[in-house]
């Protein structure tokens, strides 16, 4: 198989996972909506049961609940009955999933989540399964064929399966009002938990760690100032007041555009009032301000909104990387 082949081949098994899943979405109705119900409860969590790449999937699946507001657990059908099923609390939802819709170790779990008054949803991909009967409601997932090229290997109906499972946990967010705060409270680490907590009060470097010149202040001066406190600019004060900025790069065209550079003064190739940023603004703000234009910034004065009261400065490069500082 050439590369022209293979890529034929990967559009070939995208495009029919994605029309799976379209056709999945066509077919919902208030099977859905009695699915959230079951699942829906402010105490307690849900319980998710599959074996195979069913239970690959509701590992999976339990993470996202577990990550969008909805308490989850994953458990092992088979060790379930060895001392497992202790995972599951009395009125804990379970979340059933099983590609033939008949999977004997969830036809044996059934009755003794029934026992603990456990209201269970099925995501099948066969309607006519034994399961089916089972269950308080059921999503179905089945797909016309697989997408690999036997047509045997769960791709498409895991695919849709998946999309099923991640429908459940949006609805349920939608349910809880869910909010971005609230998302960033389950993840504190990494760069997503730092945009959604942090300030650029947290991260930011501050006096006396920042090149903070005068007006008047000479280049060469300045270029010195820039060198003991290397954040890719110097900002130009008045007393605590901001009135400009240098960078790096307006030093790099000054170069190339004025003669006898090192008499020339800040003034003379500063930013005069530039832009800002609020202490109290979250990292992510900060990142779109600095990125979502034709040309980012790289590094941005930190201001009172009030009082233009030089608080420090934040790069781009902190957003991305914890600083020392």
């Amino acid at each position: 198989m050439d590369n022209h082949q293979e890529l034929a081949e990967a559009q070939r098994v995208l495009s029919k996972e994605a029309n799976s899943i379209i056709r999945a979405s066509e077919s919902l109705g208030q099977n859905f909506s009695q699915s959230v119900d079951c699942l829906y409860t402010t105490r307690g969590k849900i319980v998710v049961s599959g074996i195979g790449k069913s239970g690959h999937l509701g590992k999976k699946l339990a993470a996202t609940f577990c990550s969008t507001g909805s308490p989850a657990a994953f458990l092992h059908p088979s060790e379930a009955v060895h001392g497992d099923l202790g995972i599951h609390q009395e009125g804990d939802p379970v979340v059933f999933l099983s590609n033939s819709g008949s999977t004997p170790e969830l036809l044996a779990l059934a009755p003794l989540l029934r026992g603990r008054s456990a209201k269970i949803v099925g995501i099948f991909g066969n309607e006519k399964g034994q399961l089916t009967s089972k269950v308080d409601a059921y999503l179905d997932s089945s797909v016309p064929e697989e997408a690999d090229p036997l047509g045997i290997v769960p791709t498409a109906s895991f695919a849709v399966s998946a999309s099923l499972g991640d429908a459940l946990a949006s609805a349920l967010m939608k349910r809880r009002n869910f909010s971005e705060l609230d998302y960033a409270q389950t993840h504190p680490a990494g760069q997503l938990g730092r945009n959604l907590i942090l300030r650029v009060s947290d991260i930011m470097h501050q006096p006396p760690k920042i090149a903070c010149v005068g007006k008047q202040t000479k280049i060469k001066d300045l270029v010195i100032e820039m060198t003991k406190f290397p954040l890719g600019a110097a900002c130009i004060v008045e007393g605590d007041q901001l009135l400009g900025i240098v960078t790096d790069g307006d030093l790099r065209r000054a170069l190339s555009d004025k003669e006898n550079l090192l008499d020339v003064s800040a003034d003379g190739v500063m930013t005069i009032s530039p832009q800002s940023i609020n202490p109290d603004v979250s990292l992510g703000n900060a990142l779109k301000l600095m990125e979502d234009r034709d040309s980012p910034i790289s590094v941005l004065p930190v201001a009172c909104p009030k009082s233009n009261k030089l608080l420090g400065m934040i790069r781009l490069h902190d957003i991305y990387t914890p600083s020392s500082n």
